[in-house]
């Protein structure tokens, strides 16, 4: 069988597979319970809609009686052990080891907690992880065993200091995500829960920090539809239903072929397996692309371009830049700011940004050594920024940026979350306090760094 047979077998599969998913009728509800969990167009509501709760004051509930139930992850582990009790059949939709979605369970809880005032930031949390969650097969009838699991979870962790009003609480809380994730999931029913595809360039780099970074070039089975500084999840076979989220490191091609940037980081993870156990002419799978953090024409046409780019934010920062190649405005510049880079030789693809250079003679490149104060030329604040690397070091150029006159709302961040929210300990006090920063949440964990590199620590064995 030739690769493009495969491919075109793949296709049909995953049409056959999308035809079923769209004709299968919903499941019948479980006796007793109400048909909104049916999985049917209005399959859950929204406790919180049209003035029913507030919550403002269910977040107040919560969090005051919050050292009830942590830590978090004896919580969670509770719930998984009362949901696999009663349902064993639904251990097969997760991975082999649970500590990654552990941790991914305890962020989303995390991030529940924190910003529950806040409705529009959970339903568009919660509506990613919908979309997402399709590809493992979850659908509505095992979110209501979810929130069966979490009573039994809540009851076990706080014993006998667990109060009716406090269960309410929280499960009105998980339904107004829940909600969400199955408007988000219904919303995206025509869309492929994900892409096979095949490795069609592997190239390693050295940075100079010693690190390594392979740069993938990858051909979807199908037309794979995205934008300039989206990003999208990749699962490798060496890691079943294990799924990492990397920037796309180019805009649309004719080819169709798409770019990552995945850095070695965490042994037995999703990096090292991409990185240094994959190949040219390895199969990989693709989420749908995701991430708001894309050029609006517009803004284009009244401001020049700040990219700024650490370590493997370099591959959102150049996509957008070839975006820009497109459709700059004739007069308007660019500015990339690398930061931890003493020269531009310290780029791990340093050959792609020469190339750049060459074709964009508007595009002004700084370099800002590790250690250093960042350089912001004159100028800088009247543009619109776009900050891209590891989380620690996002947080510190927009601090940078903003308190340098670049006002917060033309600072447009990485798409992956900082790598955990703020602790939610056992010694945690008190009610807890909202953050003050938006997160810019992505299933999985746009980035988010959950236990070696966000996948099991289990990991995978690599081959001779």
């Amino acid at each position: 069988m030739t690769s493009a047979d495969y491919h075109a077998l793949l296709a049909r599969q995953e049409a056959m597979h999308l035809r079923r998913s769209l004709l299968t009728a919903p499941a019948a509800p479980a006796p007793g319970r109400p048909s909104t969990w049916s999985g049917g167009p209005a399959a859950v509501a929204d406790p919180y809609t049209g003035g029913g709760h507030d919550s403002a004051h269910d977040q107040w509930l919560i969090t005051r009686r919050l050292p009830l139930v942590l830590p978090l992850d004896r919580l969670i582990a509770h719930l998984y052990d009362a949901m696999f009790e009663r349902h064993p059949y639904l251990r097969a939709l997760f991975p082999d080891s649970m500590d990654f979605q552990r941790a991914h369970l305890e962020r989303a809880f995390r991030y529940l907690v924190e910003n529950l005032h806040r409705p529009a930031l959970v339903t568009a949390y919660c509506a990613a992880l919908g979309r997402d969650h399709r590809r493992l097969g979850v659908r509505p009838a095992h979110l209501a065993v979810f929130e069966e699991a979490l009573a039994q979870g809540l009851r076990r962790s706080a014993g006998a200091g667990w109060t009716p009003e406090l269960e309410a609480a929280w499960l009105r809380m998980l339904r107004c995500g829940v909600a969400a994730m199955v408007a988000g999931a219904q919303a995206a029913a025509g869309e492929p829960t994900h892409w096979n595809a095949e490795v069609t360039g592997h190239r390693v780099h050295h940075t100079a920090t010693g690190g390594t970074v392979a740069v993938l070039r990858v051909r979807p089975s199908e037309p794979y539809a995205h934008r300039a500084g989206q990003y999208a999840s990749l699962q490798s076979p060496l890691l079943p239903q294990t799924w990492r989220p990397y920037a796309l490191a180019d805009a649309p091609r004719p080819d169709g072929e798409l770019e990552f940037h995945v850095r070695a980081a965490g042994a037995g993870g999703v990096g090292e397996a991409l990185a240094l156990h994959t190949r040219t002419g390895d199969a990989l799978r693709l989420g749908p692309a995701r991430g708001t953090m894309t050029l609006d024409d517009a803004d284009l046409a009244e401001r020049d371009v700040l990219a700024v780019a650490a370590g493997t934010g370099w591959a959102t920062a150049k996509a957008l830049l070839e975006d820009l190649a497109t459709r700059r405005i004739p007069g308007r510049a660019a500015h990339l700011l690398l930061v931890g880079a003493r020269t531009r030789g310290d780029l791990y693809d340093a050959q792609a940004l020469e190339r750049l250079e060459a074709r964009c003679p508007w595009l002004r490149v700084t370099c800002a050594a590790p250690g250093e104060d960042l350089p912001l030329h004159r100028g800088w604040a009247e543009c619109t920024a776009y900050v891209s690397g590891p989380p620690s070091v996002v947080e510190d150029v927009l601090r940078t940026l903003t308190g340098r006159g670049l006002p917060a709302h033309r600072v447009h961040r990485d798409p992956r979350p900082p790598k955990r929210t703020r602790d939610l300990g056992s010694h945690a006090p008190g009610p807890l306090r909202p953050v003050t920063a938006d997160p810019h949440p992505v299933p999985g964990g746009p980035g988010s760094r959950a236990p070696a590199d966000g996948v099991p620590p289990s990991g995978f064995r690599p081959g001779p």
